[in-house]
């Protein structure tokens, strides 16, 4: 038998029921022509570190996808198949990320849900676009616009990106709150200052006089010296490019010392976790997810996951969800598991999923993606606002008009 990476339903990347792997001594069992194979599909995000939590969110949002798909059955090319999910940590690490997608490349997975941040993606997916065929991979949390702009054909994303999240937030902020001055603040990530980037000039075009940009890094939990610095200019708010570990700290520590800013973030600080590193410095925080709500997506998935994992989803489980069953959709579609076959397949579907319909540009960018600003009331995140084709809608009126959410359809 010939080995080769995609030969079939990618024998050499998968492990047959039954069947010997490419290269051993040990002789196939007797069995049907429709002998069953399994195969594999990576997912990576942080396990380890400040952001684990967000990142095995991630990780069950795909896995659920996995085994609703093996308890369906599926059958491609006439064979029963099974789908096995190799998961991996990246520790939120741009070397560790490129180190576990060369891991994933050569174990020979046929596509990829991951990764988590964008500054580790972006790296990684040089990796999968490089195989040969590339592998297909979709992150449902990365958000930073270089990711799709790099002309990757095999590389997708389920949420909008920074230059949507930007600006919804900023815009939100200026005319809510109404700002004369703000101080803009990053992690130095490329998410972080990606999206602080975008704020700036989103702010700056409402009107609103934006200080000189401060920094701290990924790991700073001390943030004292560039608050009290940000607090002697008196601006009337503050933006935090940057994750929750870290945001919740400077929030905390912000309030300790006077600053009376409304305080604002980007999705990776837009989490309940924020009470509880803030206590209740986070009440009347304003942040923004790039998609809907965890809580409003399908009721078919939500139920799933809390019956699976006990716990309510935290934040991008549901996009990740999502995005492995794209790439499950498009095999069964093309009814192979070969990425030359299915990845056409991939770049041109229409799929009804847990957060709404999804299709694609030719960028891989998700189209007419939805940006949603929260507050913090007594701990939790509140959801008040829809920002979608540029356009404000109240929380409520869209859950009331909007048909995205209830796409219980997903597994026709």
């Amino acid at each position: 038998m010939i080995c080769s990476r995609f030969g079939g339903f990618a024998l050499a990347a998968l492990v047959a029921w039954g069947i010997a792997a490419c290269g051993g001594e040990k002789k196939p069992q007797a069995q049907s022509p429709a002998a069953g194979i399994t195969i594999l599909i990576g997912h990576v995000a942080p396990l380890t570190g400040g952001i684990a939590h967000l990142g095995k969110d991630n990780e069950n949002g795909a896995r659920l996808a996995v085994e609703e798909a093996n308890a369906a059955k599926v059958k491609i090319d006439g064979k029963d198949v099974r789908f096995e999910m190799l998961a991996e940590d990246d520790q939120s690490d741009p070397k560790v990320g490129t180190t576990v997608a060369q891991k994933l490349v050569d174990a020979k997975v046929v596509g990829v849900v991951g990764h988590l941040n964008s500054g580790v993606t972006i790296p990684a997916s040089a990796i999968y676009n490089g195989t040969t065929p590339p592998t297909p991979m979709i992150t449902g949390s990365a958000t930073n616009p270089k990711l799709t702009e790099q002309g990757f054909k095999n590389v997708f994303r389920v949420v909008g990106r920074d230059d949507q999240q930007g600006p919804a937030i900023a815009n939100y902020l200026a005319a809510t709150v109404k700002p004369k001055l703000a101080a803009v603040i990053d992690d130095a990530t490329a998410y972080g200052e990606g999206l602080a980037n975008e704020v700036e000039k989103a702010l700056k075009a409402a009107g609103v006089k934006v200080l000189p940009r401060e920094r701290g890094s990924d790991k700073t939990t001390d943030w004292k010296a560039v608050l009290t610095k940000v607090k002697g200019r008196n601006p009337d708010a503050v933006f935090y490019g940057g994750m929750d570990a870290t945001g919740g700290p400077l929030l905390r520590q912000g309030k300790e010392l006077g600053l009376k800013a409304v305080f604002s973030f980007g999705d990776g600080a837009c989490t309940d976790k924020m009470s509880q590193l803030a206590g209740s410095a986070a009440d009347d925080l304003l942040c923004s997810q790039a998609g809907i709500p965890p809580l409003a997506a399908s009721k078919s998935f939500l139920d799933a996951y809390k019956k699976r994992f006990s716990v309510e989803p935290i934040l991008y489980s549901p996009f990740t969800y999502d995005a492995m069953n794209l790439l499950i959709e498009a095999m069964k579609q093309a009814n192979s598991a070969d990425p030359v076959k299915y990845l056409p397949v991939l770049q041109k579907i229409d799929f009804a999923g847990a957060t709404g319909r999804i299709s694609f540009d030719d960028k891989g960018d998700r189209k007419d993606a939805e940006m949603t600003i929260f507050t913090m009331k007594l701990g939790k995140l509140v959801p008040i606002a829809i920002i979608k084709s540029g356009k404000t809608i109240k929380y409520d009126d869209f859950v009331a008009m909007s048909s995205a959410p209830a796409a219980d359809a997903q597994k026709k």
